[in-house]
């Protein structure tokens, strides 16, 4: 666990953070959901992916959805400000509640957001709590992924929705590392679409739909390198923010895995077996 944290915690996030928002001329005091949306939803395509899972939800005003795995809250506050629900997150590393916990009061989601530091195999929930719950690029860190699909279906009520946005091994060489989930091979747990599909199952869930999205992760760069071509910056800047110092071998990596099918993006939309 504590490799996993260091991976991700630097210590002066909000500094870097701030420093961005003032290189895009957004006032970091002062910042909106726009503004933020480069750096506060880091995951494969950024805002775009949750956006989309969004599209695929029912989520009504009085629902109270988890965040397994929260980082610095964009997709939290996206589902709060686009459907008026409730919304809770858990992440491992106290900087991202920290620095989530801070952008939700500039911008005033502080009645509606919230975030908990604690580890997603003990979640600090009673059962049966949470409407629906999604978990965008996390299980990647994670080894013992029956616990972690144990635990959120026992927080989750009974017929309530999972979403889980990951990285799959794909049928290619291991990876290369660094990348923007691990360092090192030795935190990095892949598993197949068939086997999360499985494990899922095993769990207590009835998957709807399972599908890869590697066609839309291609589209996604082959814009964004559009944009860096005319000299303007990417769409999705988090990989930059939280990992500078590896950031471009992180990318280059991830870049080479996906076109030699070693990993394979996948969106699973499952639902607790009542």
């Amino acid at each position: 666990m504590s490799d996993v944290v260091t991976h991700y915690s630097s210590g002066n996030l909000l500094e870097r953070l701030e420093a961005a928002l003032k290189s895009d001329g957004v006032d970091p005091r002062h910042p909106d959901l726009a503004g933020l949306a480069p750096y506060d939803h880091f995951h494969g395509r950024g805002l775009e992916a949750t956006r989309e899972m969004a599209d695929a939800l029912k989520i009504a005003a009085t629902d109270h959805v988890l965040d397994v795995g929260s980082g610095i809250g964009g997709p939290a506050r996206y589902l709060a400000d686009r459907f008026g629900c409730q919304v809770t997150g858990i992440d491992l590393t106290a900087e991202f509640c920290e620095v989530a916990r801070h952008l939700n009061g500039l911008l005033g989601f502080d009645g509606k957001v919230g975030f908990e530091q604690g580890d997603a195999l003990r979640m600090p929930f009673t059962d049966a709590t949470f409407d629906g719950a999604y978990s965008m690029n996390v299980s990647m860190n994670i080894a013992d992924k029956a616990a972690l699909y144990r635990e959120i279906r026992r927080v989750l009520k009974p017929g309530a929705w999972l979403v889980l946005s990951e990285i799959a091994k794909g049928a290619g060489a291991p990876m290369d590392y660094p990348t923007p989930w691990a360092r090192t091979a030795q935190t990095s747990f892949l598993a197949t679409q068939d086997e999360t599909v499985r494990a899922l199952q095993a769990a207590g869930f009835e998957i709807v739909q399972s599908r890869d999205t590697l066609q839309q992760v291609h589209d996604f760069g082959a814009r964004s390198r559009a944009l860096v071509d005319r000299g303007e910056k990417p769409p999705h800047r988090a990989v930059q923010l939280m990992h500078a110092d590896v950031a471009p071998q992180a990318m280059a990596n991830t870049a080479r895995g996906l076109k030699e099918g070693r990993i394979i993006p996948i969106e699973i939309l499952a639902r607790k077996r009542t």
